[in-house]
């Protein structure tokens, strides 16, 4: 019979995989309940306005200033 071909420095890199992973589907399933918790953005407060001095504001501009 032979020895087990399973080594200390395999155990080793298969603890360090299986960490590595679990570690990953921690961080997924924490962005995932961040994202949930934040909501979703409406449309309307992504836009952004121009004035008339050319800075951008949250707010649409004024009609009566608009230039022709």
């Amino acid at each position: 019979m032979g020895r087990s071909q399973e080594s200390f420095s395999k155990k080793e890199k298969e603890k360090k995989r299986r960490k590595k992973k679990q570690e990953k589907r921690e961080r997924r399933e924490q962005r995932k309940a961040e994202k949930e918790e934040r909501g979703a953005v409406s449309f309307e407060d992504m836009l952004a306005y121009v004035d008339e001095n050319g800075n951008l504001t949250s707010t649409p501009p004024d009609p009566s200033k608009k230039e022709r």
